[in-house]
């Protein structure tokens, strides 16, 4: 269950909603900087990534980051590139919020299914994500190209 406060999920569009939600994707992409962000984040919504903050009383609670794809393995589904809660408001529901209402935006586009990749050592979110019924269905391999 989401905290007391009044809880608001909406697209975030546009450079001042990202900027606003960076706090809280910082704690899931140390790697880049604000600017760095916002940019790949903006050129990114030119290839039809969608990006939702999650609000509970104004302040950022958990962010997604998001496609809908179609392969022919899969058929169309909902790719979901980045999900994160606040660490200071973990376990307040925030993150549930937003994966159920990922998962309604997936029936609601004629996905088959929501699907994302989890870093090996994020033990916690793995042990989430089995909690909302999300199952382990591959393994994703990795090569790094040289110049």
């Amino acid at each position: 269950m989401v905290s007391a406060g009044v809880t608001d999920i909406r697209e975030a569009g546009d450079e001042a909603t990202l900027r606003v939600a960076w706090p809280v994707v910082a704690q899931l992409r140390p790697h880049l900087d604000e600017d760095a962000f916002v940019a790949a984040a903006l050129r990114q919504r030119a290839e039809g990534w969608r990006a939702t903050v999650l609000r509970e009383d104004g302040i950022p609670r958990a962010f997604a980051g998001w496609r809908v794809q179609e392969m022919l393995a899969h058929g169309r589904f909902l790719y979901v590139d980045d999900l994160v809660t606040d660490a200071q408001a973990r376990s307040g529901g925030h993150g549930k919020a937003l994966l159920d209402w990922l998962k309604e935006q997936a029936r609601q586009l004629g996905c088959a299914s929501l699907q994302l990749d989890s870093g090996t050592q994020r033990i916690d979110a793995h042990a989430f994500y089995l909690r909302e019924r999300l199952r382990i269905t591959s393994f994703h391999f990795k090569v790094d190209l040289d110049d």
